[in-house]
């Protein structure tokens, strides 16, 4: 038998092979590898949904690459999943700062207009939003009350905010952003995966994982 006769043989052999395998041998999570386990678990705000978070700074340029994927992924989750975003420090005082931003837009609701004009602000225009004032002159600059802003920025609730956000980095174990959690139990990791274009859908995954250890329940 010719080499390359051989050869086609071989692959077609491997073709059925590949064919006849169920899926989930192929597809199965593995642990190290797509996730790892965080322990001690922790417990989320409502039982009742698979809560998935993000934990993210807008000084990230990887954060900055991510967030258009997670913004079309979240916004078509199905009824059961709820998705929430955790602004890290890190201990950086320039993050510190933009966390801050983040709570206080929030507290204004100017977080959903503003949200992706900060990224661009700090990665495409090189502005240097790294301290109250100049993040001030910037949200001014687009629309925001300037003295109602001031006043969240500084408020007792954004710095508890910010400082909760830095305890969940510890207890989640998150070492790097952007960074996936899924239902308190489960850190994504995606080791193989070819870019963050795959996280979403690795993250998919895990939450059917979680539906799938709640139905056993």
């Amino acid at each position: 038998m010719n080499l390359s006769l051989k050869s086609g043989l071989l692959a077609a052999a491997l073709a059925v092979i590949s064919v006849s395998l169920p899926v989930s041998a192929a597809t199965e999570l593995a642990v190290g590898r797509d996730y790892v386990p965080i322990v001690p678990a922790q417990q989320t705000d409502n039982a009742g949904k698979i809560e998935v978070l993000e934990f993210f700074s807008y000084g990230c340029p990887h954060c900055n690459d991510f967030n258009p994927i997670i913004g079309k992924w979240s916004s078509a989750l199905p009824g059961d999943v709820v998705f929430k975003r955790v602004p890290v420090t890190f201990g950086r005082p320039q993050w510190a700062s933009l966390a801050k931003l983040y709570y206080a837009l929030e507290a204004t609701g100017d977080l959903a207009r503003l949200d992706g004009m900060i990224f661009n602000a700090l990665h495409k225009s090189g502005d240097r939003l790294y301290d109250e004032q100049s993040i001030t002159d910037w949200v001014a600059a687009h629309g925001v009350d300037k003295k109602k802003f001031s006043e969240t920025y500084q408020s007792f609730g954004v710095n508890s905010k910010v400082k909760r956000a830095d305890q969940m980095v510890q207890a989640y174990k998150v070492s790097g952003v952007p960074a996936m959690t899924v239902d308190g139990k489960y850190l994504v990791t995606g080791k193989e995966l070819a870019g963050l274009q795959d996280v979403p859908g690795l993250t998919d995954r895990v939450i059917d994982k979680v539906r799938g250890e709640r139905k056993k329940k």
